[in-house]
């Protein structure tokens, strides 16, 4: 429950349910039944959210679909002189040294493929990953409307 029907929503839920279950092997009973129900009530009144899961299934599908492409050459490697004059890794743009630690209007995917698959929902700690994904989408924008 806490990796699929909480996610990201509540991230800490994990760890809730993870520590009920060591504190339960470690104490027994009736202890560890103590740890195990205060788990269950965090769990049953945490914000819930399956977008995580969703995500996973959307990727999984995709790659079945799409298969392997080939690495955009901006993301290659150039370990060899042969390498870069071929122009592996040219105009690749590191994101910490980037403002906002975030290489805006960066495609890491092939060529014409630029899948969406997650898609916070408003509760939780999901409703602050959404916001922080409008920042970054705004600030794409940005970026390709200034090479535009």
């Amino acid at each position: 429950m806490a990796w699929e029907d909480i996610g990201l929503a509540d991230p800490r839920a994990m760890q809730m349910a993870n520590d009920a279950a060591a504190t339960y092997e470690r104490l027994g009973s009736p202890e560890g039944e103590l740890a195990l129900a205060q788990a269950v009530i965090y769990l049953a009144i945490a914000a819930k959210s399956n977008a995580g899961y969703n995500a996973y299934n959307l990727a999984r599908r995709f790659a079945s679909e799409h298969g392997s492409s080939p690495v955009p050459p901006h993301l290659q490697n150039a370990p060899t002189k042969l390498m870069k004059d071929l122009g592996h890794g040219k105009a690749y743009r590191y994101a910490h040294d980037e403002p906002h630690g975030y290489a805006a209007g960066e495609n890491y995917f092939p060529e014409g493929l630029n899948p969406t698959f997650y898609n916070p929902t408003d509760r939780g700690l999901e409703q602050k990953i959404g916001q922080k994904l409008q920042t970054l989408a705004e600030l794409d924008r940005q970026h390709r409307s200034k090479r535009s």
